[in-house]
């Protein structure tokens, strides 16, 4: 079993920037994949971005360049730097991780709420 806890979510300005960060813990020797989701009010989840082990990342469409992802391996921390955030940004940001071999099990944290203000 994976845990992850994410935090810094926090009420921001419209312009702003944010960094979530999210750390893993457990059983973490076949830890693959970290990414971010969100879910915004009303909406259904939606992915943000991901990263591999070694660092290759992906991100959905309308986010890259505004959102950077970012590992650091050996604390087994994700990190999700936000710019120029709008109130469409407003949402909980999930952090996601996954084992390789794949299995079929996702891990989730519970959440963190960014509210962007205009």
């Amino acid at each position: 079993q994976v845990q992850l806890v994410e935090s810094g979510g926090a009420l921001v300005q419209a312009g702003g920037s944010l960094r979530l960060s999210c750390t893993a813990s457990g059983r973490l020797d076949n830890l693959n994949r970290m990414g971010w989701y969100r879910q915004a009010p009303g909406k259904q989840r939606e992915f943000v971005a991901m990263i591999t082990p070694r660092g290759n990342t992906n991100y959905a469409d309308n986010m890259e360049g505004r959102f950077t992802i970012a590992r650091d391996n050996a604390k087994n921390t994700v990190y999700l730097q936000m710019y120029s955030l709008a109130p469409e940004d407003t949402a909980v940001y999930y952090c996601y991780a996954d084992e390789r071999p794949y299995y079929g099990v996702d891990y989730w944290g519970k959440g963190t709420l960014v509210t962007v203000s205009s």
